[in-house]
């Protein structure tokens, strides 16, 4: 959380944030957020990250139709620099591409316009915008093939040959439209000194200046120059004594002979005390227009009095807490068990991180000022809660597909074979941007390596070489048997995300390098955090990924293997991997690794460590954007009726799938569990009589062995009786599965 902590600081950061035009010269190299006003519009923003001397890193990658960036600023431009390049610096584009400008943000006017000849290497060019411009902006109009990358970005001041009117208080620019905020106790005066300027070649003439609005007796005018000399300034005072507690407004309208700044603008925010006026009325009614398994999108009816903004907590038990006063809160902060999702003044809003089957409870609270001033109403806020979806696969993606049938193989991978082809450098932007990275303080955001559990925090934008990632190809790349075509990184198994994890790279992606996963034995040669190498049960040198990743690392390998099988190839075969089948489990990997990939090893993570909510959400995800799933998270049986060296069906279950696919573990000491009543329709009492405190993992499985149902829940010793609501669930015969921390249990529930 930040807090301004004095008055002139607070000044400062109001000036040049209230409103929405940039301060000449402005300049962005596309690291940290965007500048006060400069906006874009880019669906899914991605990035250009090598390192190039020619540019700062990383760039923006404009890769559709529609993608701008635009630049609205207060006064008369100079100079614009800025850096293009096609695909990362070779190739071109099939398309239009356009730099314009505009006086009014309507009427476009091209400075530069580039027609299937953007130069491939990274190039600077300069444009001198019209002096009444206002506007700049770089406009992918249209685009077939190839990407735009956008750099280093400068607009300078220019001088304008009329007279060209400027407010400043105490150096820092209040643009046109703009809001100054100051502050006295009630019935105390305090003087605020302007600076009037002329930034243009005539001299500035000033007919009159008046306040109006409902705090306008708080403010009084002192004299005021009536013409102030080219690119000369002058000064004058307002006295501000508050009549009362709370927000006192008004607006100050200054008339002159700038032809383009007549009337100039500037907004008046008083205080009288220390915080604005609390809001009358909370928001009301939330509403869920988008609930998916990954993604919610969270809205409410406005406040009436129109606030000047919500804040909006999220937790997943009810909201209790509430945000103090005078505390500027950003999104990710946390208020005890509660994180703030949003502080805006829009009715609507998606928060990230959001996984599936869970119960997301939401508390808004309306408040007013900004800063230090900041005053929020906290009695009574509007709360809510919602449920993620529990799977968003659909009931009939299946169908047909049978895992004692002797075609099991082929039939999964002809479901799974043809889907989208999202490439590996969009990576970032589509799965780190949109599902891993999730929201932490200090507005940063931290993305969690799958095999150690190193979490990273980082500014947007994401940059994989400067926090050390890497897109892991969990089936490893060598081992593909289309590593050497020459077309193997724009082929579909390159780029798959079912089968692509973020990881540190230099501690724990080095290391593993194309090493078979397996479990250490004895002491390790290398441990990071969660993950570590050395020798297997059978001496060979493997790489052990932390628990919780295990089953998600099994399913994203033998996902692979299953989604390519017998995919074919032009080029050299990769000849240095020897295969019991194709696109099989390795069986040999080089001279120095004379062993390949042990599948029960896989097998068993898969039952130890079952599909969660999160890995069902990626899932999910992944599915929205490729059009196919890993049906292995779907189906706790599958993984068991192959035979991943030979890429054969097998007839009987194989070790150590249980005879149900599910294994059956425990040290003796079972916890009693029941249901009431059973059959029933969904809703009914677990009965969990436990023998310690712990806490357990719930999965329901349907007939198929598809996981329909995820949760976790914490246990105290004794009898817990939990009511459990599962929606949407057809009539049939289900298996729960209870890991506990003694073992695993199963038991039928008839859902009727």
């Amino acid at each position: 959380m930040k807090k301004i902590t004095t008055l002139i600081l607070f000044a400062l950061i109001a000036n040049s944030a209230a409103f929405a035009q940039a301060v000449l010269p402005t300049t962005y190299s596309w690291v940290g957020a965007y500048p006060t006003g400069w906006t874009a519009v880019d669906p899914t923003p991605s990035y250009y990250t090598a390192v190039s001397s020619a540019h700062t890193q990383p760039s923006l990658k404009m890769d559709a139709t529609g993608d701008m960036v635009t630049i609205n600023f207060s006064t008369t431009p100079g100079t614009l620099t800025y850096w293009l390049c096609v695909n990362g610096g070779s190739g071109t584009i099939n398309g239009t591409y356009v730099v314009e400008e505009s006086a009014n943000g309507t009427t476009w006017t091209p400075i530069r316009t580039f027609v299937n000849n953007v130069t491939g290497a990274w190039t600077q060019y300069t444009d001198t915008p019209n002096a009444a411009s206002r506007y700049v902006r770089f406009n992918y109009v249209s685009r077939s093939s190839g990407n735009v990358g956008l750099d280093d970005v400068t607009l300078t001041a220019g001088v304008s040959p009329n007279a060209e009117i400027s407010i400043q208080q105490s150096g820092n620019t209040v643009v046109n439209g703009g809001t100054f905020t100051t502050a006295s106790p009630v019935s105390t005066l305090s003087t605020i000194t302007f600076s009037l300027l002329d930034l243009g070649l005539s001299a500035l003439n000033v007919s009159n200046i008046a306040i109006t609005g409902p705090a306008a007796s708080d403010f009084v005018l002192g004299t005021y120059p009536s013409t102030v000399a080219a690119s000369g300034s002058s000064t004058f005072n307002v006295d501000f004594t508050p009549s009362a507690a709370g927000t006192r407004n008004a607006v100050m309208t200054i008339t002159s002979n700038d032809p383009l700044n007549s009337p100039y603008i500037v907004n008046l925010n008083g205080v009288g005390g220390t915080l604005a006026t609390e809001p009358a009325s909370q928001p009301s009614t939330f509403t869920y227009p988008i609930i998916k398994s990954y993604r919610l999108k969270v809205s409410f009816t406005a406040a009436a009095g129109s606030p000047d903004g919500y804040l909006v907590l999220r937790s997943t038990s009810p909201i209790v807490d509430a945000p103090v006063d005078g505390v500027v809160y950003t999104r990710g902060d946390r208020i005890n068990n509660a994180q703030v999702v949003y502080s805006a003044n829009a009715t609507s809003f998606m928060p990230n991180n959001i996984i599936a089957n869970t119960t997301y409870y939401f508390a808004a609270f309306a408040y007013n000022g900004v800063g230090q001033y900041r005053n929020y109403l906290t009695a009574s806020p509007l709360t809510g809660s919602v449920n993620s979806s529990a799977s968003m696969q659909p009931t009939t993606y299946y169908n047909g597909i049978s895992p004692t049938s002797s075609t099991f193989v082929t039939d999964l991978h002809n479901k799974i074979n043809a889907h989208n082809i999202q490439f590996y450098s969009n990576y970032g932007n589509l799965m780190i941007g949109q599902f891993f990275a999730r929201d932490t303080t200090n507005n940063q955001r931290v993305v969690t390596c799958s095999y150690s559990g190193l979490n990273k925090v980082y500014s947007e934008p994401w940059d994989w070489a400067t926090n050390d990632f890497s897109r892991e190809h969990t089936y490893c790349q060598s081992w593909q048997p289309t590593t050497n075509d020459a077309n193997f990184q724009s082929r579909p198994e390159y780029n798959d995300y079912h089968m692509i994890t973020p990881t540190n790279q230099n501690s724990v992606n080095a290391l593993r390098s194309d090493y078979p996963l397996g479990e250490v034995v004895g002491a390790p040669t290398y441990t990071y955090l969660g993950c570590k190498m050395g020798n297997d049960i059978n001496g060979n040198k493997v790489f052990e990924p932390r628990d919780a990743d295990k089953g998600d690392a099994a399913r994203c390998m033998l996902y692979q293997t299953v989604c390519y099988t017998g995919v074919a190839y032009t080029g050299t075969p990769n000849t240095i991997i020897q295969y019991g089948g194709s696109w099989s489990l390795p069986t040999y990997i080089r001279v120095a690794i004379p062993y390949g990939q042990d599948q029960n090893v896989l097998k068993r993570w898969n039952t130890q460590d079952p599909p969660d909510n999160f890995e069902i959400a990626r899932n999910d995800y992944v599915d929205s954007l490729q059009g196919n799933r890993n049906p292995f998270i779907d189906s706790a049986q599958f993984i068991c009726y192959i035979d991943f060296i030979t890429m054969t069906h097998l007839s009987g279950v194989s070790a150590p799938c249980g005879s149900a696919g599910i294994m059956e573990v425990g040290n003796g000491n079972v916890d009693a569990i029941q249901f009431a009543p059973n059959p029933n329709n969904g809703n009914f009492m677990l009965n969990y009589t436990s023998n310690t405190n712990q806490k357990i993992s719930l999965h329901l499985i349907d007939m198929l062995g598809r996981v329909v149902y995820s949760n976790e829940q914490k246990l105290s010793t004794g009898n817990n009786s939990i009511e459990m609501n599962i929606p949407s669930l057809s009539k049939g015969i289900y298996t729960f599965e209870f890991i506990s921390e003694t073992g695993k249990q199963t038991k039928k529930l008839v859902i009727e």
